[in-house]
């Protein structure tokens, strides 16, 4: 079983409400119409799901995790008005026949994995000939900011260091391409997109967000478990991301990898 680095904790789910169709799938959106099959891998609370399933409907739409929060992604798409199934699985082994879907996506889930590789392969099975498989991970090292603080350097480096004890992949965005081609996907379109918080109220959240998965959430709890930090410096780290969010010139940025891949 892998292990998620962020865990399902509030400050982690704050950031993952966030996320549309518009500001995290946007290379996917001219590839969709009416009628297309979905399967979402690693929906979280569904906000994607449920933004992706009003441009296919009126077809079908499965949302798929490992867990929690699956009955809040079902609220999002109630209150949403389309007809989504969340259902609990496995990327290594999805329930469902070869050539099931249209389009198979994932946001931010092969970072996390031990076996990326073995994923898309997977994803690729129960795509159907002609179907798309649509990928999207963010590079941390490509995360950039200001004003300079050492307590965001000191975030930056434990965080690689919880990941790396995962057998997870920080770097996942520049490295899509490469497990693409080990699954042997060779129809790929490659893309890069960003993220930029800038103004008071992105500021206020995103460091927010941060400063609780610091002290509270699994990200925390696995720093101190592998001895990369201690609570005083979990504490600091969190100190460091509300000095950031209340910085009036404060900016953040990072970049994403995206993958097209037909099967």
């Amino acid at each position: 079983m892998d292990t998620y680095t962020h865990g399902h904790a509030e400050p982690v789910l704050q950031s993952h409400r966030w996320r549309t169709a518009e500001n995290s799938a946007g290379y996917l959106l001219p590839h969709l119409r009416p009628g297309v099959d979905l399967l979402d891998v690693g929906c979280g609370p569904g906000t994607i799901t449920a933004d992706l399933a009003r441009r296919v409907a009126p077809g079908r739409v499965v949302g798929l995790d490992v867990a929690a929060p699956l009955d809040e992604a079902r609220a999002v798409a109630e209150r949403a008005g389309v007809a989504v199934e969340f259902v609990v699985g496995d990327v290594y082994a999805l329930e469902a026949a070869d050539d099931s879907f249209d389009v198979v996506h994932a946001h931010q889930v092969l970072q996390h994995l031990t076996d990326p590789v073995a994923a898309l392969r997977e994803m690729a099975r129960v795509c159907r000939p002609g179907g798309v498989v649509a990928v999207r991970d963010v590079d941390y090292a490509t995360f950039t900011w200001f004003p300079r603080d050492r307590g965001l350097d000191r975030w930056l480096e434990v965080y690689y260091g919880v990941a790396r004890a995962n057998d997870a992949e920080p770097d996942a965005g520049r490295r899509l391409l490469s497990w693409a081609h080990a699954a042997g996907l060779r129809d790929v379109v490659a893309s890069t997109s960003s993220w930029c918080y800038a103004t008071p109220g992105e500021r206020e959240w995103w460091g927010a967000s941060w400063a609780g998965r610091a002290t509270a959430s699994s990200f925390a709890e696995q720093a101190t478990a592998y001895g990369l930090a201690t609570p005083d410096d979990l504490e600091q780290i969190a100190a460091a991301w509300r000095r950031w969010g209340a910085a009036d010139d404060g900016w953040l940025s990072m970049t994403h990898g995206e993958l097209l891949i037909r099967v």
